[in-house]
């Protein structure tokens, strides 16, 4: 049997060379991040020289060569309190009026109506120029967040494979021989194993017959290779072998199953739920459970939690961190304005490797584990996304075990509790409930909100999963 000599160990160079690129490019947009901070400056608020500005401008306008106040000269003045006391006002209260103006104005100017509404007009102005500054500041401030998660991203990935190690000569005769038992010839491989002992081969492979064969096939092929784990066929690989040569990404499933369930009612009187939810696996070795509860209910609420719960998976899926994923949907929100509505985020994602779960949240209410030793809350304050622009996801880890199961809520669930405690009638509520596939246990939970109150005050939806130990 002929191939190529070697060809793995250029694969394997090429890949060394790949995570050498990677990491220069991630100190490449370090750097342009930190050249954006450098740039980035300015005030958030009105500042004393635009209070000055619309003084002056209101003097022009209005006193011609009057100087009985002297209200521009003294603003000038360093020591100055009014000029403070009347850029908060009107930022307070979104304008200025006449009990604001000092007293000496009061008393001598013949014209405080068109002194006045020309300084509002002025301020006002001010205001709209300083919004769409922010505006272009946060719009910044988004890209530096973007440049330095994306390098984040890229270093990460470097480090992964310049710490992985090729394999191939341990398996490649025997997974050549199993290959062409099934009429597939090998033309090279790369077989990694990573830091976690989870392995990835990247397989040029055709048919020999003139036939086709699934590559979900060729992955249960690996297993007899191996003798471990299975192998399943990473999603963006073709989903077919032919007689054309084409390289098959396979990756190592992890040691963990999750299986899911969900309910859901939407708020009485609407024909829609504001909730919407993901369950994703399109990240190989992970499983992520996704909840958004859009501000308000109906069609407009929907949409926006859609918007979220879809963007979340596509970040994940491009190798953004949990915490980087819900930072950047909350700027996105943000920088949305009032054309937008701000959406809680819940996002818990499911190592099926280590069977650690990470759970991360904006504005959403308590995730529940449930294990032998009892009912376990993981919760965070924080509001929802696209109202604070500095909101800073909090990671809550957990150990899952066999036979654990993660229940999410959105927050009408919890509303239609009881009491004042709600999270403890849920958190007694599970620890009665008992094992049950997890479909069941969502309606059942659902069942149990629904029974305090005729009506949905709001749109309810229960997530629920299901994690056990894959037999070896």
């Amino acid at each position: 049997m002929f191939y190529r000599k070697n060809s793995h160990r250029d694969m394997a160079d090429i890949h060394v060379y790949t995570a050498r690129k990677l990491s220069s490019m991630a100190g490449s947009l370090e750097t342009l991040a930190k050249t954006f901070d450098q740039e980035i400056s300015g005030g958030r608020s009105l500042s004393r020289e635009d209070g000055l500005a619309a003084l002056q401008m209101a003097g022009a306008m209005v006193c011609g060569d009057c100087s009985k106040c002297n209200l521009y000269s003294d603003s000038e003045k360093e020591d100055s309190y009014y000029l403070y006391y009347l850029l908060r006002s009107f930022e307070q209260k979104g304008n200025v009026d006449f009990d604001d103006m000092p007293r000496l104005f009061r008393e001598t100017c013949g014209h405080q109506a068109d002194y006045v509404g020309q300084l509002n007009r002025n301020l006002g102005r001010a205001t709209m120029n300083l919004t769409w500054k922010n505006r272009f500041l946060e719009s910044r401030d988004t890209v530096v967040t973007q440049f330095r998660e994306l390098a984040m991203v890229l270093e990460e990935f470097a480090r992964q494979m310049e710490a992985a190690v090729d394999v191939t000569d341990q398996t490649e005769p025997m997974m050549r021989r199993i290959f062409l038992r099934h009429h597939m010839v090998i033309d090279h491989m790369l077989i990694l194993e990573y830091d976690n002992k989870w392995k990835e081969a990247f397989v040029t492979v055709k048919t020999n017959n003139g036939k086709c064969v699934m590559s979900r096939e060729a992955a249960e092929l690996l297993k007899e290779v191996f003798g471990d784990r299975a192998w399943t066929v990473a999603s963006d690989s073709k989903a077919i072998i032919n007689r054309q040569f084409a390289t098959i990404r396979f990756v190592e499933e992890g040691s963990y199953r999750v299986m899911w369930g969900v309910a859901r009612a939407a708020k009485s009187g609407e024909q829609v739920s504001g909730d919407n939810y993901v369950f994703s696996r399109s990240t190989p070795g992970q499983a992520i459970m996704s909840l958004s509860d859009g501000m308000g209910s109906g069609g407009e609420a929907a949409r926006e939690s859609q918007r979220v719960v879809e963007l979340a998976e596509q970040l994940l899926a491009a190798g953004y961190t949990p915490r980087a994923t819900l930072k950047l949907i909350n700027t996105i929100l943000l920088l949305a304005g009032e054309e937008q509505h701000p959406a809680t985020i819940d996002l818990c994602c499911i190592d099926l490797y280590t069977g650690v779960l990470d759970a991360m949240k904006l504005g959403a209410v308590a995730t529940y584990v449930i294990s032998e030793s009892g009912v376990e809350l993981l919760e965070a304050s924080q509001a929802p996304a696209g109202i604070l622009g500095q909101a800073e996801p909090v990671l809550l880890s957990h150990k899952l075990w066999e036979d654990n199961w993660v229940v999410m809520v959105s927050d009408g669930v919890l509303d239609a509790l009881p009491g004042e405690n709600k999270e403890q009638v849920m958190k007694e509520y599970l620890e009665e409930a008992g094992g049950k596939n997890p479909q069941e246990m969502a309606e059942d939970i659902l069942k149990f909100a629904r029974s305090f109150s005729g009506e949905n005050r709001d749109d309810m939806t229960v997530l629920t999963a299901g994690v056990w130990k894959k037999p070896c």
